[in-house]
């Protein structure tokens, strides 16, 4: 017996039974215990999206267009409930409500929040991709601040390995695989303190810009 997500059919295995209902938990967390919405997304397998395009920009990596979003707040059973309609999807935090995200590379992301920890600033969540990417949650709103901030801190003209992410993307969320490369993993996990409210990304941005540069 199997199941199709936008193309790709898998096996209903017993081990995917236990997988699903360990996602459909992880859901309910995120969205009832840290306050973010989730977005049944795609999976890749050989570099093919389920999505079924051959000329898929993002494959494994971007939301099923006909799949209900798991709106924050959302309980245990209504998030269990919701996410069975679409078995086998990744999990996807929509960016730009809840946080947006700085991303570097993977390597300057562990020094400066090592950096960070010393210095004793609030930090947020930090994911790491099996691409070799850090992503730095803070709040809402610093994808459109980053070049004013960058330009303000004499950054502006550096050649930064680091992006903002904003309103419109998407980023693959714990323990989701990311494009048949591997799952996503924490590198600090989210906390009651900060996974509503994290920091502003100025209180971050001097040490990552550095620690890019310096990269």
């Amino acid at each position: 017996m199997g199941f199709t997500i936008g193309g790709i059919r898998e096996k209903r295995s017993g081990t995917r039974r236990r997988g699903r209902g360990a996602e459909s938990t992880a859901v309910a967390e995120y969205t009832g215990l840290w306050g973010w919405a989730v977005v049944p997304g795609t999976r890749a397998r050989d570099g093919v999206c389920s999505c079924g395009q051959r000329s898929c920009p993002s494959p494994g990596a971007h939301p099923l267009g006909f799949a209900r979003e798991v709106p924050a707040g959302t309980g245990l059973d209504s998030a269990a409930d919701t996410w069975a309609e679409t078995p086998g999807a990744s999990m996807l935090l929509p960016v730009g409500r809840a946080f947006d995200v700085l991303d570097v590379a993977e390597q300057a992301g562990r020094r400066a929040l090592v950096r960070l920890e010393r210095m004793g600033l609030p930090l947020g969540p930090v994911a790491v991709t099996p691409t070799g990417r850090a992503q730095f949650f803070v709040a809402p709103g610093a994808a459109a601040e980053l070049p004013g901030l960058l330009y303000r801190m004499g950054w502006d003209d550096a050649d930064l390995d680091l992006r903002a992410l904003g309103p419109g993307a998407h980023i693959t969320a714990p323990p989701s695989d990311l494009g048949g490369l591997g799952p996503v993993r924490w590198l600090r996990p989210p906390v009651l303190d900060t996974a509503a409210a994290p920091p502003q990304a100025r209180l971050l941005l001097g040490t990552l810009a550095y620690i890019c540069h310096r990269s």
